[in-house]
This record gives C-alpha cells, sequence and structure tokens, in this order.
C-alpha cells in the first residue's frame, strides 16, 4: 500500500443569508421570549435565507471565499463535496449546481452530495481528507449549506427558535501546497435513533400528500432532552479521544458544532477544558446543521484565534444519529 500524504485545509469561507431575525422578531408570531431562548440556548439572533437565497446559492458564495483564501481558481478543483440536509432538489444533485455557479466546465471535476445531517460538513472534511491522503484527488472543496427554516414548524417553539441558514466551505490540499491545518486524525460513527430528530414526509419511505403536509409530517420534529444528553457524552468522548496521543496541554481551540450553549458547557465540565478554549458563535447564527462547523471555523480563522502549531479539535453530533471529530495542527 502506497504510503498517505499529509494533508492540510488550505482555505475557508462562510455566506450567510442578509436577513437577520433577532429572539425578539420571532417572538412576534411564537410563544417564545429573548429571556426564554437565551437561557436555554445561548442563542441571540440567527439568519434566514429567502427562496433568493437556496442552498446552492449559499453553498456558491462561500465556495468563492475558501478558493480565494487558498489561491486556487474553480478550474483548479477535482472535486466537489456538498453536505446538505434541505438541499436544493433531491434531483439534480447540489453538487452540479456548484459547479456550474463556479463556472466549471462538465466532466472538470467530480463529487456528490452527502446528508449526515449537523455533522455535514465534519464528514465532508474527513472523506476529503481520505482522498487527498491517497492521492486520488489533489484539490477537494467541501460546502456545509442550509436552508434549514424551510423545514421548521414555527408552532413548536422548542425547536423553531434553535435553527438558522448559511453555508459554510474549505479547500482540502495535500499539506506542503496547503502550507497549514494538518489533518492528524478523524472519526465517523452512527448510532439510530429515528425518534430523537426526523422529518417524516418528504422522501422514498413516506411521499409527501395534501393530508401528511396538513399533519405537518414534512417539518422537523425535535426531541431536544435526547438529544442533549447524546451530544454531552458525544462531545466529550470524541474530543477526549482525539487529544490522548498528544495531551491536552496542546490544544489550541476545540471548534464544535453549534448547537447549544449549555451542551457545551457541559462537556467542558467532564472535560475539565475551560470555555475560552471553545469556540461560540451560536448566539449570532444559532444551528446552522451541516454549514454550522464550516462557518464556526472560517469565523475562528478570519479572527486569528487558531493558534499556529497547536491542536484544534473539530467535532460534530448531528440527528440519525452521527457523530464524528477531525483533528488538525494548525
Amino acid at each position: 500500500m502506497a504510503q498517505l500524504r499529509k494533508v492540510g485545509i488550505a482555505g475557508v469561507g462562510s455566506h450567510l443569508p442578509a436577513k437577520v431575525v433577532t429572539n425578539d422578531d420571532l417572538s412576534k408570531f411564537v410563544d417564545t421570549s429573548d429571556e426564554w431562548i437565551q437561557q436555554r440556548t445561548g442563542i441571540r439572533q440567527r439568519h434566514f435565507a429567502s427562496e433568493d437565497e437556496p442552498p446552492a446559492f449559499l453553498a456558491i458564495e462561500a465556495s468563492k471565499k475558501a478558493l480565494e483564501r487558498s489561491n486556487l481558481k474553480p478550474t483548479d478543483l477535482d472535486c466537489i463535496l456538498v453536505a446538505s440536509t434541505v438541499p436544493d432538489h433531491h434531483v439534480p444533485i447540489t453538487a452540479c449546481l456548484v459547479q456550474r455557479g463556479l463556472g466549471i466546465e462538465d466532466g472538470r471535476v467530480g463529487g456528490f452530495d452527502m446528508n449526515a445531517a449537523c455533522c455535514g460538513f465534519t464528514f465532508a472534511l474527513n472523506t476529503a481528507y481520505h482522498f487527498v491522503a491517497m492521492g486520488t484527488y489533489e484539490n477537494v472543496l467541501i460546502v456545509g449549506t442550509e436552508r434549514l427554516t424551510s423545514i421548521l414548524n414555527f408552532e413548536d417553539r422548542g425547536s423553531c427558535i434553535l435553527f438558522g441558514d448559511g453555508a459554510g466551505a474549505a479547500v482540502v490540499r495535500p499539506l506542503e501546497k496547503a502550507g497549514r491545518g494538518e489533518i492528524l486524525s478523524s472519526s465517523m460513527a452512527l448510532k439510530e435513533d429515528f425518534e430523537a430528530t426526523h422529518v417524516l414526509a418528504g422522501c422514498g419511505a413516506r411521499p409527501c400528500n395534501p393530508e401528511r403536509v396538513e399533519k405537518k409530517e414534512h417539518l422537523l420534529v425535535l426531541h431536544g432532552r435526547d438529544i442533549f444528553k447524546f451530544a454531552v457524552r458525544a462531545f466529550a468522548d470524541l474530543v477526549e479521544e482525539a487529544l490522548k496521543p498528544y495531551g491536552v496541554e496542546e490544544l489550541g481551540l476545540v471548534v464544535p458544532h453549534q448547537v447549544n450553549r449549555r451542551i457545551v458547557e457541559a462537556a467542558l465540565q467532564k472535560l475539565g477544558i475551560p470555555m475560552e478554549k471553545v469556540f461560540l458563535n451560536i448566539d449570532r447564527m444559532g444551528n446552522t446543521g451541516a454549514a454550522s462547523v464550516g462557518i464556526a471555523l472560517e469565523e475562528a480563522d478570519r479572527l486569528g484565534l487558531l493558534p499556529k502549531g497547536k491542536l484544534v479539535v473539530i467535532v460534530a453530533f448531528g440527528g440519525g444519529l452521527t457523530y464524528g471529530h477531525v483533528l488538525c495542527r494548525w
């Protein structure tokens, strides 16, 4: 077997819809309040996409920034991986829409869509890492993009307050070309739990019809208490395992899926890691699903918060249930 190449993250980008929705805005049509939401989640506001800002549009804009920061042109890409819980369409796949939107000629790149719920960006990064490490591709674009607000039930204040829209992207290359963000380890794992979070209708097992739409079966159902317990345990276990070969003293920053501030606080308490070692933007973004980690990583990078030479743990968990990590040395 050929020796694996070292792999790095060359550049990251993100894009957010123009519309900002505060907790006070939500309280005008949802039985909630700013105080209630902040106490339970840490969220103050989020972005809602319009019909003119579908997931592919958000993905293309985030991708342009990631490519620019990687000093690459769209035509330098070999592969496009798009992660989304709510893509533009079942067919065509969003990766094809991104290819077209970036102006890449037909046949010049490969790629596909994936759905790992809120783990989408992390699983796509894991996949890109292996493609580049094996020498299958040289330059891989990954994008997590969501318009989760299109499947929210705004009569369910326990779930609709949590989510927002946006996209986060990254370019994965051989380390000698990327120059930073060396990927040291990664993991992906599954745990079937249909009841924890699901959308009943709209796919092959349960196609939409007027009766199912009337019952709101095409909208997201979330059982927060089940997710909370799972996420705290998964967060703590993933970070602990990732750092075990190196030691917690080498930790520079944890960039988690932005799900709930209370989940992060509970997991850090188990780990004995201070809050200043974690990057959070959930107060301004809400939970953006597959885009969450990408948006957070871009902001942390742009603000200079990824310490050079230190370990950065990317950790995520989502519906399915899915969970995994990527460990980098920045």
